[in-house]
């Protein structure tokens, strides 16, 4: 009997002293994780919504120690595909279908949150001091806080680990704790292979280039695409239509107590690959990766390229603005 006994306490003993498998271990093994891995791989996707319209993209993401990345993004509507480039040269934004790409001396990815890159989702965690956590039967549940200079009205993230820390998936919420981005994730290798030169922009583009995409090219510009969002005391003033040598270019000015202008003109494909230097982000526009200064905000879509400047509207009444430039026409 006192054999059983103190077998029985000893068994105590030790559940006690184990204790249980918490939010603290999970944050420490799912960064360690992270954080000692010198490479991965992931595939996924991503889904954006901007009220009615849903935009659906498959990623794919390469990370190398030393500051190495390689996001490419592929609109499943269209096979539209671009890629985000960071080496030892700079900050790419890539878009082989137009033979071109804009290049940034910037310290992305590490300026905000970044949906589909492991380090900044660990870095989000290990951030809040506020996050909540919940385990449930399959899943651990994280909610953070996150990081959007260019876009405040998103607010947080729910991120899901399998119990074996297996990233799942990661959605941010606004303001309104509405669902604005989902990323699920498909697979991730943490030992993988990259062949020589995978990070270098020729890499890039011979990669991509060869694939089929629906390339939308015109000469001209039907009609002017107007935005349905202009804020309050700000209207159209002047329309001005200009030629240039492969197509149009359409300039509206809009004045008032938040002036802006709107510059649409006809994309056309590069001759041969040019690269443009510029200063501000990446940044992903809904159906396209665009480029943000502190006052403008630049992206193709749909054959056509938009340039969008203010020295009075914000990064997120840019933003706000340039959303709600559709592809069908709409009233002044």
């Amino acid at each position: 009997m006192k054999k059983i006994l103190l077998v029985f306490f000893f068994s105590i003993f030790l559940l006690a002293g184990c204790g249980k498998y918490g939010e603290e271990d999970v944050v420490k093994d799912f960064s360690k994780k992270v954080e000692d891995a010198k490479a991965y791989y992931v595939e996924g996707n991503l889904e954006l919504v901007n009220n009615d319209d849903v935009y659906h993209y498959n990623v794919e993401v390469a990370f190398k120690e030393e500051n190495y990345y390689r996001v490419s993004l592929t609109n499943t509507s269209n096979n539209h595909t671009q890629v985000i480039l960071k080496n030892e040269d700079g900050v790419y934004v890539v878009t082989p279908s137009l033979n071109k790409s804009f290049k940034f001396q910037s310290d992305w990815p590490y300026s905000n949150s970044q949906i589909y890159l492991l380090e900044a989702i660990v870095n989000d965690i290990k951030d809040d001091s506020e996050r909540t956590f919940k385990e449930t039967d399959k899943a651990y549940i994280f909610m953070t806080a996150v990081n959007y200079p260019n876009n405040r009205n998103l607010v947080k993230q729910k991120i899901e680990l399998t119990k074996k820390l297996k990233l799942k998936r990661v959605q941010v919420y606004n303001s309104d704790s509405v669902i604005c981005m989902t990323m699920n994730f498909d697979s991730i290798d943490y030992s993988p292979t990259f062949k020589k030169n995978y990070f270098s922009l020729n890499t890039v583009m011979k990669t991509y280039a060869s694939l089929e995409e629906e390339v939308e090219q015109t000469s001209n510009l039907d009609s002017s695409i107007y935005p349905l969002m202009v804020p309050s005391g700000t209207k159209l003033t002047n329309e001005e239509r200009i030629a240039k040598d492969n197509g149009e270019r359409i300039i509206m000015t809009f004045d008032g107590e938040k002036p802006f202008l709107l510059v649409e003109e006809t994309a056309n494909i590069e001759n041969e690959f040019t690269i443009i230097p510029t200063y501000g982000e990446p940044y992903q526009l809904m159906d396209t990766l665009g480029v943000m200064t502190n006052n403008s905000l630049n992206w193709t879509t749909n054959g056509i390229e938009y340039y969008l400047v203010s020295d009075v509207l914000n990064q997120d009444e840019l933003v706000e603005v340039a959303q709600s430039i559709g592809v069908v026409q709409t009233m002044k």
